[in-house]
């Protein structure tokens, strides 16, 4: 008689943790500077085509949906960090970071602007620089209380 040619089924390797897989920056760059470019490349963004561009799209429906989309993308992060969905958090953060620079647009803030504002706050207490905003606000807003409603 003839042999099968039919194969026997490879045995099952049990599946192991996935190492933890990092992509790294260009030599001698930081994340800053790829957030740098993106902003550059949102900000190129404004004037194109909304049927061609999702940012221009995005921009060209007005703050309210930008901050809107801002958002739903930050709450899709949150979800997926509560579910310790280790793959999702990273894929759902770059969303959040887009959508946080297409949100700075529509507000004309500029990236060295919220860079300054970090470099000022380093080695800063986070409680006492939370302090020290509680006591402005009711002054900025009317407020009698110093706990936003």
């Amino acid at each position: 008689m003839a042999k099968s040619l039919k194969k026997k089924p490879a045995a099952r390797i049990p599946k192991r943790k996935r190492a933890k897989k990092q992509v790294p920056l260009a030599l001698n760059e930081t994340g800053s500077a790829v957030l740098d470019r993106l902003y550059a490349v949102v900000m190129d963004r404004r004037t194109a085509d909304p049927a061609v561009s999702h940012s221009a799209r995005l921009l060209s429906r007005g703050i309210g949906k930008v901050a809107q989309k801002f958002g739903e993308e930050s709450v899709e992060c949150l979800i997926e960090a509560v579910a310790r969905n280790r793959a999702a958090v990273i894929t759902e953060s770059a969303d959040v970071l887009y959508h946080l620079l297409v949100l700075w647009v529509a507000a004309d803030v500029h990236p060295e602007e919220v860079w300054g504002e970090l470099v000022r706050r380093e080695g800063i207490s986070g409680i006492a620089e939370k302090a020290a905003r509680a006591r402005k606000l009711p002054v900025v807003f009317g407020l009698e209380t110093t706990k936003i409603p």
